[in-house]
């Protein structure tokens, strides 16, 4: 009772305004609203809709909602940062000290939070940047000190958000190799569960670091309240969500942790040094699921990705016409196979170099990065004035931080690579990781990129893969200092890419990682595009690229058509065709009907690009709910949209969904042609070329009109 009224006091003593004073960061809106508490601590008020009136963001939550949560003081749940400071205390405090908000340009709005332990000098802020038209608050944390020695941080997240309710559901992106990013959504319960990855590189593989919270079940697309974040790191991460139920000091809330594993990497911390977290960008909403995609789309082009508006190139892929068999002649000889597609691009894969150890198969070569001079005898400069002077671009597959033992690079440099010493040797995929730790090593994985482009500086495109994860982990650079190694890693990783960027932003590059395994933002900021899924049956790849499209936009999710799958080619392009087109198939094979088609789905495209790969994104009929699925884009203007319906196993008894449109004009009047067909084709589209306003197809919509298993039809709506 005397601690309270105490409390009470020291609270009427403080002047007016640092007791009224709000820290609000909002966009247009949603807002997350900061307030310092009697005892100089920043506590979270409020999370939700932006209010007209500012007066009215109230803490009505008696419970304990701290900004950034410390370990080893009076806080006993999960912390976001937790040390050892020079003279061995475990505890941390962090009181406010001062905020500043600064106007970036007319979007983005900056806001940084000063905290300090009020014993240790010891110093900790929080970054915001508001993106207003997007909808979307990107959040990191800035950590240093000036104690005598270093202090070992344990743990050190990037944010701490508190969300209350009495019940919150979890939406996560699970998988494997060729299984990638499928939904499961549940109930937390009280505990704590967690996404997370040790993998140390393809990190992405088994979670995706992206996740949805809404307090009811019944969110839908279009309606409900959800919470939605991402995490922008390409190394182990945790995202962890503490659900406290009835907890007599915190109330019914939800403590959500995104940052960098804590496992084996404890970070000593040097005097004055700056150590700043990966980014975590979240969004709020009231408007379901689609709104959430529709912001992190919006913020991804324009922000997000590498170069996110321009123009994507569709490409023939030479992997499963060749594999590691072919010479150069083979390969020229495929860029007619491109030119009849109406491609962009030819790309080489796999087994195009090393000389004494030749990759001719994936158990050698790797790290030897010069062109095969049996395969390749004019090397990779005459393949790229070949394709030049058949009008193709060329790009070209690479796997930089990977190295065979069979190989001159291990042999000359086994000290490069990461492997505990006193443990036997762990190959997986017949290769091992490259330690970029190590300078000497970064400077040769930006040599590999480099030497190329010097070579040949009209190479446009590169994909750079990644085809195992980290084991028996081991830095030979590092020493004794193993504990900050895969810290460390993700660090030179950004530092090669820092460079090719600096020197080739205009290189085109796809991020793959044996399918979805890298998939997040800390990467794609250096990326155009990335491969999904080494899966391109064209019913898994339905779900996987529908489960991708919560947070990353069409133009970035590479879609190709092969031979897999016993569908009809027009399946196989519809669903492509919804993504970034491209092929990987035997054009020597195909019919000449099958190549014509193929041509006018890539002409399709390109026409409609614009729509496809930067409009808005409305998923109409899930895969997740029934035997068919169906989006649809929808331009700016709403004068163009493109709709994409396939039918899935779908048997004689299933109900046929409505196909109710949305995003478009309900004042316009748009005509519905039916693309995607071979000429003389009979459309499956009955009311082909009829005109229906806006509010009809969305208030009524359209029959289902595809009645057989494995069917798909795509559809252009033009407002007239």
């Amino acid at each position: 009772m005397k601690q309270l009224l105490y409390m009470i006091i020291f609270s009427c003593l403080l002047p007016f305004n640092l007791q009224a004073q709000k820290i609000i960061i909002g966009t247009k809106a949603f807002a997350i609203v900061y307030q310092r508490d009697v005892e100089g601590h920043l506590q979270q008020i409020y999370l939700g809709k932006k209010l007209s009136d500012t007066a009215g963001y109230r803490n009505i939550n008696t419970a304990l909602s701290p900004a950034y949560a410390t370990g080893g003081s009076t806080y006993l749940n999960e912390p976001a940062l937790a040390v050892k400071h020079a003279d061995g205390n475990m505890s941390l405090v962090l009181d406010y000290v001062s905020s500043k908000t600064s106007n970036e340009n007319n979007n983005i709005v900056n806001t940084e939070i000063d905290l300090k332990d009020p014993q240790y000098p010891f110093f900790v802020t929080l970054h915001y940047r508001a993106y207003q038209t997007q909808n979307i608050i990107e959040t990191w944390t800035s950590i240093r000190h000036t104690e005598k020695s270093d202090v070992i941080l344990n743990r050190y997240a990037s944010a701490f958000i508190n969300i209350t309710s009495q019940q919150n559901y979890l939406t996560h992106f699970y998988g494997e190799y060729n299984y990638e990013m499928q939904m499961h959504k549940f109930q937390l319960a009280p505990g704590i569960f967690s996404i997370q990855s040790k993998l140390g590189v393809r990190t992405a593989c088994n979670y995706n670091p992206s996740f949805m919270v809404s307090p009811n079940n019944d969110v839908t697309e279009n309606t409900g309240e959800v919470f939605a974040g991402t995490l922008a790191y390409s190394g182990n991460f945790d995202i962890q969500f503490e659900s406290l139920q009835k907890n007599v000091d915190m109330g019914n809330s939800l403590k959500i942790i995104p940052g960098i594993n804590a496992y084996a990497s404890s970070y000593a911390l040097k005097p004055k040094e700056n150590f700043e977290t990966p980014h975590f960008i979240f969004t709020y909403t009231t408007n379901g699921e689609g709104q959430v995609s529709r912001n992190f789309h919006n913020w991804a082009i324009n922000y997000g990705i590498w170069n996110g508006h321009q123009k994507r190139q569709t490409l023939l892929n030479n992997w499963e016409a060749t594999y590691f068999t072919f010479n150069q002649d083979t390969l020229v000889n495929l860029f007619d196979g491109a030119k009849k597609l109406g491609v962009d691009m030819f790309l080489l894969d796999d087994g195009w170099f090393a000389n004494k150890y030749p990759r001719d198969n994936s158990r050698a070569g790797l790290g030897d990065w010069d062109a095969n001079k049996k395969k390749l005898p004019d090397g990779i400069g005459y393949l790229v004035k070949q394709a030049t002077a058949k009008g193709l671009n060329f790009g070209i597959w690479i796997e930089p931080e990977m190295v065979n033992p069979k190989s001159e690079l291990y042999e000359k440099h086994p000290d490069w690579v990461l492997k505990a010493p006193n443990r036997p040797e762990h190959l997986y995929r017949t290769q091992l990781v490259l330690d970029l730790t190590n300078p000497v090593v970064q400077d040769f994985v930006f040599g590999v990129i480099d030497k190329l482009m010097k070579e040949s500086p009209n190479i446009s495109y590169m994909k750079w893969d990644c085809n195992r994860s980290i084991d028996n982990a081991y830095s030979p650079y590092l020493g004794k200092d193993q504990d900050v190694m895969y810290v460390r890693y993700t660090q030179g990783f950004y530092k090669v890419l820092d460079r090719v960027r600096a020197k080739y932003p205009n290189l085109d590059m796809m991020l793959c990682a044996s399918g979805g395994g890298r998939v997040e933002y800390g990467a794609l900021k250096y990326f155009q595009e990335f491969w999904p899924s080494d899966n391109t049956y064209p019913m898994d790849r339905i779900k996987i690229q529908w489960g991708y499209s919560y947070f990353y936009p069409a133009l970035a999710i590479c879609a190709h058509v092969t031979a897999a799958g016993s569908e009809s080619l027009k399946y196989k392009l519809d669903v492509a065709m919804s993504c970034k087109l491209g092929f990987d198939i035997m054009v020597k094979k195909m019919s000449e009907r099958d190549i014509a088609l193929s041509h006018t789905v890539t002409d399709n495209y390109r026409r409609l690009q614009n729509v496809i790969n930067y409009g808005d994104l409305y998923r109409l009929v899930s895969p997740y709910k029934t035997n068919f699925a169906s989006l649809m884009y929808v331009d700016s203007t709403k004068k163009k949209a493109v709709v994409f319906a396939y039918n899935l196993e779908s048997i004689e008894a299933d109900t046929y969904p409505e196909l109710k449109m949305n995003g478009l004009d309900p004042n316009k009047k748009y005509r519905i042609t039916e693309i995607n067909l071979n000429s003389g084709a009979k459309v499956t589209f009955t009311e082909n070329g009829q005109i229906f306003s806006g509010e009809t197809l969305m208030e009524q919509g359209l029959k289902w009109y595809l009645k057989w298993a494995r069917t798909s039809s795509v559809l252009e709506l033009e407002a007239i």
